[in-house]
């Protein structure tokens, strides 16, 4: 029996995969959800207004959602609401000029910087810069003190500049049908803004502050320029080596591009000291160039740990460490040093626990070479996983 293809499928679910590997869900099943029911919602309004553009879909306003890492984007309302997004998203490859743009600083006490850093110390958006890029955010960001009830943003406006939470509770509103609800809020922490900046879009909500709070403003071209722009470059930096690494290779591709959004990167000079042994775990390694030495503290026959590191392991490009404490959930079993300028590349134990899931097995078997390559050197067998 013959099957044809229904006419319009293919362009319905070519437009449900962009927005797949746009978005990077989580659950795919209630992406489909949340998607398709939008769709149809938008097919009975279209006499009125009609779609130019696909559907964008936010992660929990809270700043604790499971998709939070993933999606870098920290837009300006939960999950279980829709939007369309009506202009071009922006390009930074078009912006080249923007590099000779004087840069805004505005003065800062110490104290306020003190707080600003604290701030703005989880915002993923700021994850991928550099030192001296983040510096530069710092510098350009000013505070903003508002009052209760007081509206920091309002729906249908153009956006002007992103936020960052200092201290405060803010109310998420959305208008729709001439009545405003509240869907949202953020609890002294957290970032708006950054939606309408990023696609060229009118704000697609009110924010408004429920009591006396404290926010840092980051204006619209200084965003683009050091936000924006930044992280695209990253993006198709890490893509390519993110596929080259042969532990990764066994994830999928949307598995693989949420990992370069969560990524960091940090340079370690000759000698500096990466992980030291007997820390707790905190964050994953991927060296992306240079070297790096494994070095572990032997036992004495009185079971005490020697001062004496000796060298077990050497990593380079595309290998990885650290990941043994993750996957024991143990203390650092090795100390790690840069041999040379290194680079590597950082994954935090949450997005670990989260994005290399069906990696673990891989990890776990790993472990057993680790204890032949410590029997090699001291001569005796030591059980990591213990």
């Amino acid at each position: 029996m013959s099957a044809s293809v229904p006419a319009g499928l293919t362009e319905l679910l070519k437009g449900y995969t962009l927005e797949v590997l746009r978005r990077r869900p989580a659950d795919l099943l209630e992406f489909a959800v949340l998607y398709f029911t939008r769709l149809r919602e938008q097919r009975s309004s279209s006499r009125r207004s009609p779609v130019t553009r696909g559907e964008a879909f936010d992660r929990s306003s809270s700043g604790d959602g499971e998709e939070e890492e993933e999606e870098e984007e920290e837009d300006d309302f939960p999950d279980d609401f829709t939007f369309k997004v009506c202009a071009e998203a922006y390009n930074p490859d078009e912006d080249e000029d923007e590099g000779d743009e004087p840069t805004v600083v505005h003065p800062k006490t110490d104290a306020q910087r003190q707080r600003l850093q604290e701030a703005c110390r989880d915002i993923l958006l700021f994850k991928t810069l550099e030192q001296d890029q983040f510096s530069e955010v710092l510098d350009s960001m000013f505070e903003v003190l508002v009052q209760p009830s007081e509206c920091i943003i309002s729906q249908g406006d153009d956006g002007d500049n992103f936020y960052v939470i200092e201290r405060g509770v803010f109310e998420i509103l959305i208008q729709k049908d001439g009545v405003s609800r509240c869907v949202g809020r953020y609890d002294h922490k957290g970032s708006f803004g950054e939606l309408a900046l990023m696609y060229n879009t009118p704000r697609a909500a009110t924010i408004r502050a429920a009591q006396e709070g404290a926010l840092w403003a980051l204006d619209r071209a200084t965003f683009h320029r050091l936000i924006v722009k930044n992280n695209a470059k990253k993006r198709k930096m890490y893509e390519s080596f993110i596929e080259s690494v042969p532990l990764l290779k066994s994830l999928q591709l949307s598995e693989r591009l949420k990992i370069v959004d969560v990524v960091g990167m940090k340079t370690f000079s000759d000698g500096e000291r990466i992980i030291r042994q007997g820390d707790s775990a905190d964050c994953f390694y991927i060296v992306e160039s240079g070297e790096v030495k494994i070095m572990i503290r032997s036992k004495t026959q009185a079971g005490q740990r020697s001062q004496e590191e000796v060298e077990v392991a050497r990593c380079s490009r595309g290998q990885y460490f650290g990941e043994l404490a993750l996957v024991t959930n143990k203390p650092r079993a090795a100390s790690v040093y840069a041999a040379g300028e290194t680079r590597c590349l950082v994954i935090d134990v949450q997005a670990f626990e989260r994005l290399l899931g069906s990696c673990k097995e891989i990890l776990k078997r790993n472990i057993s070479q680790y204890e032949q390559q410590l029997l090699a050197v001291f001569g005796s067998s030591i059980d990591l996983k213990h």
